[in-house]
């Protein structure tokens, strides 16, 4: 994007007059489409998964990210004027840190949490075991591919090409809650409480998974389902400032999907490599979800809350 059309983006985001009935419609149909496709996503998880099942579930769950999109045209508003032009001379910093930063802040993290609960890091494959079954291991090694070098190529992936490809689903949401619903936020209550209530309001879009499936955490944890319901908002919150702080700098839509996408990539990563039953352990980490492994991003989220007008 050159410089003449990010100064029109900004003044754009920065002239966005707060409109309470496209608002709320457009929180009416964004939670009410995905909410009932969550309940059908946890109807299908309590019916017993079989092939065709999950497949249903991650497809319905990968569609629902375009939800956010779909309540913005619902709602009488319109995606134009987002950014979506992908211009980046003059914007390559901000799609670098939202390419790369997302893997560094996870990353260091997880180091941070392996470094407490040294006992829970685990290379045995049992994480692949336990999404995919025993299958899902023979097949890894009839390929010549031990579980080491399967974690190699995951962190690869995080650092080349799955940023890019995430961002595909990623900007389903992010031309919603960025594109549309945080600016409007930030029209109504000023940019630190816009992303305070944005992040809340993005966390609790996830709400009904996670209390009926344990999306995220599991459900084996101490205050299941408030204490994680509550403390994804805190991920949502320092997500969401990162996200639309990005979104302010480049003036392009993609960059916040690209962060999204590389964040969502990266956090596998120690997931894959951690015992998968660790019980109120998991509230802390090894996923930037947690209150220890998500130290990098929320500190980096309070220095931009800090430094903001």
């Amino acid at each position: 994007m050159d410089k003449a059309e990010m100064d029109r983006v900004e003044r754009k985001q920065a002239q966005v007059a707060y409109d309470r009935a496209k608002t709320g419609k457009y929180l009416l149909w964004t939670f009410g489409i995905a909410w009932v496709m969550q309940a059908g996503v946890a109807f299908l998880y309590r019916g017993g998964l079989s092939v065709i099942g999950r497949m249903m579930a991650q497809m319905l769950m990968a569609l629902m990210m375009f939800v956010p999109m779909l309540g913005v045209l619902l709602s009488g508003n319109r995606l134009a004027g987002m950014g979506w032009k992908p211009h980046i001379r003059g914007k390559i910093k901000p799609l670098l840190m939202a390419w790369f930063f997302p893997a560094i802040l996870t990353a260091i993290g997880a180091a941070i949490y392996f470094a407490v609960f040294s006992e829970h890091f685990d290379v045995s494959g049992a994480y692949l075991i336990n999404i995919g079954g025993e299958a899902a291991l023979a097949q890894l090694e009839a390929q010549g591919i031990s579980y080491a070098q399967y974690i190699l190529i995951s962190v690869v992936s995080c650092l080349t090409y799955a940023p890019l490809i995430n961002m595909f689903p990623a900007v389903g949401e992010e031309a919603g809650w960025r594109g549309f619903l945080y600016p409007q936020l930030k029209a109504k209550y000023g940019k630190k409480k816009g992303w305070l209530i944005g992040g809340v309001i993005w966390g609790m879009w996830h709400w009904p998974l996670m209390a009926l499936i344990g999306y995220e955490y599991g459900t084996d944890y101490i205050g299941f389902p408030v204490v994680g319901i509550l403390l994804f908002c805190i991920f949502t919150i320092a997500a969401g400032i990162a996200c639309d702080w990005l979104y302010e700098k480049s003036g392009l839509i993609w960059a916040p999907a690209i962060f999204h996408g590389a964040i969502n990539a990266a956090a596998t990563v120690p997931v894959a490599v951690c015992l998968s039953n660790t019980g109120s352990a998991i509230l802390l980490g090894p996923a930037p979800i947690g209150v220890i492994a998500g130290l990098p991003l929320m500190i980096f989220a309070g220095i931009l809350f800090y430094k903001s007008e």
